[in-house]
């Protein structure tokens, strides 16, 4: 099981079980003060592992979008274990068991320091982090290939789009936890919820989608049967024709010639690393002539090289 579907799962069940731990105890009616005390605390428990989640997701793209930089490494995980220790103390400090006149459960932050807003603040400080280091960086590529640079635009517009939407829910959950009416605070944390999960599942479907292969070009190239060198000589000057007529310089072959990205920082062409494998094949079909039989009319059975 690779990185990202691991990550796929844990988001989208995760995201589940708080959002039916907190909407369970928002609206039953069969809670006692007793029962709500050792149960008041499991959302904020599950809100928490969510957002750790989501931020592993954000930090792995990042990275990855950064080429793997070991500074950049460091420094994103230096950040996010700051920003997740910050998420736990506030998320979980000052919070008390209410249990309101419909017996509904509900974790309050009741005291007379509000600290629970603190948590979105933290978050948004994170995103807004990890969206200026990637958009940075895929700002400073300058593909060769169509392909490529429609992958550099989906990862900006889904970092942009991420950080946005996301951005507003916090707001909304930061703005409603200033206030001190229990009922009001955790109006807004349903939203939150369904908008991480389907945002940060958004992020991995694009790139899986844009990981995968392109369909195989195919070729057709005739040959004679017997000589086998003559066959390969034919295909490689044929390959090798094209990969000069494109103009690459740098490219020892025409397989991959598209997919070599430049920087301002870096003439050299060095390989672009997004956490994606983009593979291109080509198929060729080969129709050969049996010299034994030239003079018969038909042919013999094509055979397909995978270059």
């Amino acid at each position: 099981m690779s990185l990202s579907c691991a990550l796929f799962i844990l988001i989208r069940y995760v995201s589940i079980m708080v959002m039916a731990l907190s909407n369970y105890g928002y609206f039953s009616t069969a809670f006692t003060q007793q029962a709500c005390q050792h149960y008041y605390l499991m959302a904020p428990i599950f809100k928490a592992l969510q957002i750790m989640i989501s931020q592993v997701i954000l930090g792995i793209r990042t990275f990855n979008i950064a080429r793997r930089d070991r500074q950049i490494g460091i420094a994103l995980s230096l950040l996010y274990l700051f920003s997740i220790s910050v998420e736990w103390f506030t998320d979980m400090v000052h919070r008390t068991p209410v249990v309101v006149n419909v017996r509904h459960c509900t974790p309050a932050n009741a005291s007379k320091i509000l600290t629970t807003w603190f948590f979105y603040l933290a978050v948004m400080v994170y995103d807004l982090v990890t969206l200026t280091i990637s958009t940075t960086h895929l700002m400073r590529y300058n593909p060769l290939s169509s392909r490529v640079e429609r992958l550099v635009r989906v990862l900006i517009y889904d970092g942009i789009g991420y950080f946005v939407v996301l951005s507003g829910s916090n707001v909304l959950n930061l703005v409603l936890y200033h206030t001190t009416d229990v009922d009001t605070q955790s109006a807004g944390a349903s939203i939150a919820y369904a908008v991480t999960w389907i945002m940060s599942q958004r992020i991995l479907i694009n790139i899986r989608e844009m990981s995968e292969p392109d369909a195989r070009r195919s070729e057709n190239v005739v040959v004679a049967r017997p000589n086998a060198r003559k066959m390969m000589t034919g295909l490689r000057s044929q390959f090798d024709s094209k990969s000069h007529s494109r103009g690459s310089k740098s490219s020892k072959g025409p397989i991959g010639a598209d997919y070599v990205p430049t920087s301002p920082h870096n003439g050299n062409g060095t390989d672009m690393e997004l956490g994606i494998r983009v593979c291109v094949e080509r198929s060729v079909m080969v129709d050969y002539i049996d010299e034994s039989e030239e003079h018969s009319s038909s042919w013999g059975k094509p055979t397909v090289l995978s270059v």
